[in-house]
């Protein structure tokens, strides 16, 4: 009888009176990551909502903190998560379901489990309900036939809460009670039309963002043109394709840590198996937020994401929190770590969220290239009105690599540069450089002992 009662029947209820799709699953993808950044926050966040509730299936969608720490959350899981088939599952979540420390860890994964059976499919699903917006995401249909299903109208949304209700009362009566419970806690629901007025307006600017421009032109239009014209267009797709490369990178590598941290919570796991687990989620979130990195610079350059706005920051405690992150990070590489804070320093201006990618990205872009056995020293200190933020490294494989690593990088335009020493790709400094002062820092570098940064504090301003 439980399968009589499949989510497959909540994505065919929210199909009701919706024309078929007509995208292939790589354009689905696109419209999922589109819907949720811009539910989250577009929509949302910009709310201040209290309290509320969300589920999800078959992975969590749901991943801004600030919603997390206040909504209730379900999600539908395969009980044996190393069968899951990643091809139907994969490139489900958004741009950054990052975590810097354990608290942010414990609360994008603080939800309820539910079973995800074979039948209800691995569409992705997400509904969430709070007093003041009631509203329902799903991808839906045959391949080729794809579709991005947005229903906030109270008639769906009814019909919706009572399928997960007759569900839930047949496999897991307690759980449909404490749906029930936090439904009536929200008191009466008001229903919002402009939900529906605005949504897909947002997603149709947040698509138009993602996705590069083409530029086709005959060769005999192009001799006729002045080379300088054609600056501006070239740098906009380079632009536009680093932000599409960034989504479409991070989002496969929080699928598969999402998973792994949900492995994670099993008690059966030999201790080997858990140890390569762990490394593999520690790679993970290091490659995110390096792409986050990223990702920001690349807003900062297309001018799309105003100047942030600064605040009061703690930076002494940023540091403190990030050092064990950043010890476990190098010392996989061999490297050691020195912190050396003065105590109880004033805080600066900045952008707390941006400045943690920030600075994890000055301490990968500051090692590459010393020794196992070497050290990068990380000083914080009063200088005036400001704080110095100094970063320095030791123990480089010679004075001629060194001049190799600084010198002989390959740029790929404004944002990123290539070393081929290391085969890594990075921001480029300019790029590093124009992000620090976003977020309130001035740059001084020094060219064989590392970077100086000084932060304005908040009573000098």
């Amino acid at each position: 009888m439980i399968n009589q009662v499949s989510i497959r029947s909540i994505h065919k209820r929210m199909a009701d009176g919706v024309p078929l799709g007509r995208v292939d699953e790589q354009i689905a993808r696109r419209l999922w990551w589109a819907a949720l950044d811009t539910l989250q926050d577009q929509i949302l966040l910009p709310m201040d909502l209290k309290k509320g509730l969300w589920l999800a299936s078959p992975l969590p969608a749901l991943y801004e903190s600030r919603l997390l720490e206040k909504l209730d959350g379900w999600v539908w899981v395969p009980e044996e998560l190393p069968l899951i088939n990643t091809s139907k599952t994969g490139l489900l979540l958004p741009t950054s379901v990052r975590s810097i420390n354990n608290q942010n860890i414990e609360s994008i994964s603080r939800f309820r489990r539910l079973p995800l059976r074979e039948e209800d499919g691995y569409d992705p699903l997400l509904i969430i309900i709070t007093q003041d917006v009631q509203i329902a995401l799903a991808l839906e249909g045959n391949p080729g036939e794809r579709n991005l299903l947005m229903r906030s109208d109270p008639e769906t949304l009814t019909d919706v809460l009572k399928i997960l209700d007759k569900r839930l009362n047949l496999e897991n009566p307690e759980k449909a009670r404490e749906i029930r419970d936090s439904l009536a806690d929200l008191g009466q629901l008001r229903s919002n039309d402009d939900i529906g007025k605005i949504f897909w307006p947002l997603i149709a600017a947040r698509l138009a963002e993602m996705a590069p421009s083409v530029n086709i032109q005959t060769y005999q239009e192009d001799s006729d043109k002045n080379p300088e014209e054609d600056i501006e267009p070239k740098a906009s797709s380079e632009i536009s394709l680093l932000e599409a490369l960034t989504h479409e990178i991070r989002t496969p590598l929080a699928t598969i840590r999402t998973l792994i941290r949900s492995i994670l919570r099993r008690r059966d796991l030999p201790d080997l198996a858990i140890s390569r687990l762990k490394e593999i989620d520690a790679e993970c979130t290091e490659q995110i937020d390096r792409f986050g990195l990223i990702f920001n610079a690349v807003e900062l350059e297309r001018n799309q994401c105003p100047k942030s706005d600064l605040a009061k920051t703690d930076l002494g405690r940023i540091l403190e929190i990030l050092s064990p992150v950043w010890e476990a990070q190098l010392e996989r590489r061999g490297i050691k770590l020195n912190l050396d804070l003065t105590p109880d320093l004033p805080p600066v201006l900045s952008d707390s969220e941006k400045l943690e990618l920030m600075l994890g990205g000055l301490i990968d872009r500051n090692t590459r290239g010393i020794k196992p056995g070497g050290f990068l020293n990380l000083e914080l200190r009063p200088a005036g009105q400001r704080l110095k933020l100094k970063i320095t490294r030791s123990a480089f494989y010679s004075k001629d690599s060194y001049q190799n690593l600084t010198d002989h990088n390959s740029d790929f335009g404004t944002v990123l540069s290539w070393d081929p020493n290391t085969g890594s790709l990075q921001l480029t400094q300019a790029a590093t450089q124009r992000l620090l002062e976003s977020l309130g820092g001035r740059v001084a570098r020094r060219r064989d002992r590392g970077i100086t940064i000084f932060f304005p504090t908040a009573e000098a301003v």
